[in-house]
C-alpha cells in the first residue's frame, strides 16, 4: 500500500517508516504537522494518492485537534483515501466525530497499539481495504458512556461481546475465530443485536457498525 505518515514525533515517524518499508509498503511521505500533510495530498495526482494516511490527533502548532481536523477534511475531499488516526488517549469527542462520518476506511488506534506490530499492521490493512478499525479501548469507553441506553439492556452477554468485536471492525469470520464460536452463531447474534437495537434496515457492514456506534456513542 501507499502510505503517508503525519506525526510530530520524529522518533515515531522514523520507526513507522522503517516498519512499513520492511513490510513492503511504500511510504510516500512522513511529515510533522497537519499543514504539510494536506500539502502532500493536494499535490499528489489522483492516480498517486496514498491508500492510507496515518495521522496523530494532536500536532503543531496548538497540539489540540489539528490532526483530527485534517482527517475529517481528507475524508470529505478524498473519500477513497483511508485514514488511520493515532491518539495518546481515548478522546471521546474526537472518536465520536470520526464515528459520525462514514466509517468505511477509517480507524482510530491508541498509540500503545503501534508497538504491538501485528495489531497495528492488521488495522492498517483493514483501513486500506475500506473497512473500519477501532481500538478495543475506544469501543469500551463509548460503550460505558452509553450504558444508560435502554436497548442495550436487552442484549445478552454474548451479544455484547459480538457487538464490541463488530465495532472494532472485525468481519464475522474474524469474530468467530476470536470468540471461538461458529460463523453461523455470529450471524445469529448479529441479527439479534440489530433487531434489538432497531437497526435491521441498515445495509452494508461498515455502515452497520457506524450505525451501532453512533447510537451508543452520541
Amino acid at each position: 500500500m501507499r502510505v503517508v505518515l503525519a506525526d510530530d514525533s520524529t522518533l515515531l515517524r522514523e520507526g513507522l517508516v522503517r516498519l512499513l518499508t520492511e513490510e513492503d509498503h511504500e511510504v510516500m511521505a512522513a511529515v510533522g504537522d497537519a499543514a504539510e500533510l494536506m500539502t502532500v495530498l493536494e499535490r499528489a495526482p489522483a492516480e498517486q494518492r496514498p491508500d492510507v494516511v496515518v495521522v496523530d490527533v494532536r500536532m503543531p502548532p496548538t497540539h489540540t485537534d489539528e490532526g483530527l481536523r485534517a482527517a475529517v477534511s481528507i475524508r470529505e475531499r478524498w473519500p477513497d483515501v483511508g485514514v488511520l488516526v493515532l491518539s495518546q488517549y481515548v478522546e471521546r469527542r474526537y472518536a465520536t466525530e470520526l464515528l459520525t462520518e462514514d466509517s468505511e476506511g477509517v480507524g482510530y488506534l491508541l498509540k500503545d497499539r503501534v508497538v504491538q506490530v501485528d495489531e497495528f499492521l492488521d488495522a492498517l490493512e483493514r483501513v486500506g481495504s475500506g473497512r473500519a478499525a477501532f481500538d478495543s479501548e475506544v469501543v469500551r469507553v463509548l460503550f460505558s458512556r452509553s450504558s444508560r441506553a435502554d436497548p442495550l439492556n436487552a442484549l445478552t452477554a454474548r451479544e455484547r461481546e459480538v457487538l464490541a468485536q463488530m465495532a472494532e471492525g472485525h468481519t464475522n469470520t474474524a469474530i468467530a475465530d476470536r470468540l471461538h464460536i461458529s460463523r453461523s452463531a455470529v450471524e445469529k447474534h448479529t441479527n439479534a443485536i440489530f433487531d434489538k437495537l432497531g437497526l435491521t434496515g441498515t445495509s452494508g457492514y461498515s455502515r452497520r457498525v457506524l450505525a451501532v456506534l453512533r447510537y451508543l456513542g452520541t
